[in-house]
């Protein structure tokens, strides 16, 4: 029988937040649950958040799980904005076993990328599209002819001699106190290198700054459209629940 309602949990490196999706709709059937981030969110620490948010909903089904991390067949192989002992952590047989259900775990950005394709901005797009999220980091995310180029962590290119997302992150411009015409410059000087690099037809904007796009959208000039994300801060459970549908149906397909 066809499962439509999954769990989505979306981990940040502020504050981990789950809701039941019915990813057939890509709507929340709850109001979304949030409990902070452990510090140092050190692997066991998060695991027990994730049965914190699991037994809040008293969920039984299976569960999607967006992680700040380049994930590879469900192994952690990067750690920007979580603790560096994730690096090389089996993060789905973690979360399993932790709770005892089937935990799907995906690249954060990717499963906002998965929810705004379907759902949102990006819906019925067929050229290039980039998604970048901003918040503690910037994540990046690709799709050509709707198909996802998974784990593209091109917030990390270089820009201006560091890090490009220690200058462009919403962080950075909160802990500097930019304006938003000032943080807005250098976020632009960011997506004309990423036009050069990838030329996509559609830049969506997505993560906690999205919901701001009326501050700093007119002073972005790229040669492509950019757009603000209609799921804003909740794609990403959103697109984790989609991606534990997706992993439900090819497993019982094999």
């Amino acid at each position: 029988m066809k499962f439509t309602k999954v769990l989505g949990i979306d981990i940040g490196g502020s504050g981990i937040k789950g809701a039941p999706v019915n990813t057939k709709e890509g709507t929340m059937l709850a109001p979304r649950y949030r409990v902070e981030t452990p510090d140092p969110s050190m692997p066991e620490k998060v695991a027990d958040v994730i049965k914190e948010v699991i037994d809040h909903f008293k969920w039984t089904g299976p569960v999607g799980c967006g992680f700040p991390a380049a994930i590879q067949h469900g192994i952690a192989r990067t750690a920007a904005n979580i603790d560096h002992s994730w690096i090389n952590t089996d993060v789905n047989k973690l979360f399993s076993e932790a709770t005892g259900l089937p935990v799907t775990v995906v690249n954060d950005a990717d499963a906002a990328g998965l929810a705004e394709m379907k759902f949102g901005a990006g819906k019925g797009h067929k050229g290039t599209v980039l998604l970048l999220t901003i918040g503690t980091g910037i994540g990046t995310v690709l799709f050509t002819n709707g198909k996802l180029v998974p784990n593209l962590e091109m917030g990390h290119i270089e820009m201006k001699g560091s890090d490009a997302e220690l200058l462009i992150s919403d962080v950075t411009r909160k802990k500097e106190k930019l304006s938003w015409e000032e943080w807005a410059g250098r976020f632009n000087e960011y997506l004309q290198a990423m036009e050069k690099l990838i030329w996509p037809d559609l830049i969506i904007l997505g993560g906690g700054a999205s919901r701001k796009g009326e501050k700093f959208l007119e002073f972005l000039h790229v040669s492509a459209p950019v757009v603000a994300a209609h799921l804003f801060n909740d794609a990403g459970l959103t697109g984790a629940a989609l991606a534990a549908r997706y992993m439900h149906k090819i497993k019982k397909d094999q």
